[in-house]
């Protein structure tokens, strides 16, 4: 019976120390989750300085000049979201991609609106630039995994540089009118942003 109290002990003890380095585990996941998500945050204010020196140097534009470039923005992302409906290989690509079309055929339902009601009227002109042709097609080319990547570095991107235009026009536009559509959309656009880079990662 005597013999029986050490060999008690030792189960003890290894259940102890177990539960012990479970412990020890769980920190160390806690730790490196918090360290992921400062990593994350610090990514992102690092994006926005990036994002708020971008607008300082970039002198805002005309009424015109500002629908002609959402126009063609609009243009560009509904042309690769449905490129990636039937090449992405990711699933959350894919309803990115749904959401795309969606808010920026919105998006050009409303600067057209809004651009009809300015003094003299304005008409966008929605057809892509050479560059933004040129990179549909290589998109176009892709499948799979490596056009997941290449598309979703690419809405990153993109939409980086709506945010600043947005921003800009929202706050010293010369149109009224573009001035408040810009306004609505930029928190939807900022949202696609952030959607955007959680993907990237």
């Amino acid at each position: 019976m005597k013999r029986s109290i050490p060999i008690v002990s030792a189960a003890v003890l290894v259940l102890a120390l177990s539960a012990c380095g479970n412990r020890t585990q769980a920190d160390a996941d806690a730790a490196a989750n918090q360290a992921e998500q400062a990593l994350d945050s610090a990514g992102a204010m690092a994006s926005n300085v990036a994002l708020d020196a971008q607008q300082a140097l970039s002198p805002t534009p005309a009424g015109q000049e500002f629908i002609d470039r959402m126009a063609k923005s609009d243009a560009y992302e509904i042309a690769t979201a449905k490129l990636a409906v039937t090449n992405a290989s990711s699933q959350a690509v894919k309803d990115f991609a749904a959401e795309m079309i969606k808010a920026h055929t919105d998006s050009t339902a409303k600067m057209k609106a809004a651009a009809a009601t300015a003094n003299p009227a304005l008409t966008p002109n929605a057809e892509m630039t050479a560059d933004q042709q040129e990179d549909l097609a290589e998109l176009g080319k892709m499948k799979g995994v490596e056009f997941d990547k290449e598309y979703i570095d690419d809405q990153v991107d993109a939409h980086e540089d709506a945010v600043v235009l947005l921003r800009d026009y929202s706050a010293k536009g010369d149109t009224p009118a573009l001035r408040t559509v810009a306004g609505e959309l930029l928190p939807v656009v900022q949202g696609h942003l952030d959607h955007a880079r959680r993907l990237d990662k």
